[in-house]
């Protein structure tokens, strides 16, 4: 009986610290599996509010979108779609010709628009052709011609340097009274050969025309400056705006004339290489008629007559038709217009024409045409023997 309950004992001592140590490894097995828990649930909840880019998002999230650029001849599906321009919204009507401003009581003071400029140019002997208060290419020739005169740069705009230096020195408008002088040089004018040489003189058919000349002004512009007046009944006394286009004293004559056939311009240079004068010129419609070298003025003659040769002019029928020359009587319609400067080339000449709207075109016969108050102003320059260089 003692051996049993000495047994019991010994099994007793063993058992429980074993059951207890089970019991305590128990416990320790839970609260691990606890702590790994809220350490998941942690890591859940932060990879759903600021994902990293190691990290796989939520089974919920829509995938990222990627966009792969592809040129056309790597797909054959569609381009997409470009944006649509706005359409152009309408251009501006084109600006009111101005003619004054609101200083225009003050002088001298810079030209303020076109119209001043192509004024205050002619004031200083450099023509733009017909005065019309627009640009055009020969209004910018003249503008270069004037800024290389004044060491500017050659724009050919009117920018601010060329306003600075271009000034008005007086108003840009000037009223002229028709006189019965005026009136009764008018002639209808012969739309033949023949016609023509058998009239009094080749005069202005127009007062229109007349204060156009006059004035060194395109006709268009005549009628906007004088909206009232009826051209088709004008009497002596009556008053016209007129632009007070006007040349200076030619105080010196030229050393020499160069002629640019590319730019279509006539310029006229002093002793020194300043230039005295620059004028818009037409030139031959034919290449081979056209002089290029160095010429000399050899004839001087102002308000010519005409010899009409049938020859020169075979385009025309009536020419073909007429056996013998014709003598056409002078006039500002002449076709020579009132000047003529003969050149020891024969046949060759620089000269007016009865339509100066037109100079700066090539239509001429080998000729070298000029607005009619340009030839004239450049007769008072010229000389016998004086050089004309002719470029390409």
């Amino acid at each position: 009986m003692v051996t049993g309950a000495v047994s019991l004992r010994w099994l007793a001592l063993i058992l429980v610290p074993a059951i207890v140590v089970l019991f305590w490894l128990t416990q320790q097995n839970k609260r691990s599996g606890k702590v790994q828990m809220r350490a998941e649930a942690r890591s859940v909840t932060t990879d759903q509010s600021n994902p990293g880019p190691s990290r796989l998002p939520p089974t919920n999230a829509s995938p990222p979108i990627v966009l792969v650029m592809k040129s056309p001849q790597q797909t054959n599906e569609p381009e997409p779609v470009k944006s649509i321009p706005k359409p152009e919204k309408p251009k501006p009507a084109a600006p009111p010709l101005v003619l004054t401003n609101a200083e225009s009581n003050i002088y001298p003071r810079p030209a303020a628009n076109i119209f001043e400029a192509q004024l205050a140019l002619s004031r200083k002997g450099i023509s733009s052709g017909s005065i019309d208060g627009l640009m055009g290419p020969q209004t910018r020739d003249a503008l270069r011609a004037f800024q290389l005169k004044e060491n500017l740069r050659a724009t050919g705009d009117l920018d601010a340097a060329t306003k600075d230096h271009l000034l008005m020195n007086g108003p840009p408008l000037q009223t002229y009274q028709l006189t019965a002088g005026d009136l009764t040089r008018l002639q209808p004018l012969s739309p033949t050969w023949l016609g023509k040489s058998q009239q009094s003189a080749l005069e202005y058919e127009t007062i229109l025309e007349l204060v156009a000349e006059k004035s060194h002004a395109h006709p268009k512009l005549i009628r906007a400056l004088n909206p009232t007046i009826d051209w088709t009944n004008v009497v002596a006394g009556a008053n016209v705006r007129l632009p007070d286009a006007s040349y200076p004293e030619a105080a010196a004559k030229a050393a020499f004339i160069e002629i640019r056939l590319a730019d279509r311009v006539l310029e006229v240079f002093g002793a020194e290489t300043n230039l005295l004068a620059h004028f818009p010129c037409s030139i031959a419609q034919n290449v081979a008629k056209r002089p290029v070298g160095e010429l000399h003025v050899e004839v001087i003659a102002p308000n010519p007559n005409y010899t009409f040769k049938p020859e020169i002019f075979p385009e025309s029928a009536e020419a073909r038709q007429i056996k013998t020359k014709l003598v056409l009587p002078p006039g500002p319609n002449n076709p020579v217009g009132v000047a003529w400067i003969g050149l020891d080339k024969p046949g060759y000449g620089i000269h007016g024409t009865p339509n100066p709207e037109q100079v700066g075109r090539t239509e001429s016969h080998g000729c070298f045409r000029l607005a009619n108050w340009n030839a004239e102003y450049l007769l008072k320059m010229v000389s016998i023997g004086m050089p004309v260089r002719v470029d390409e």
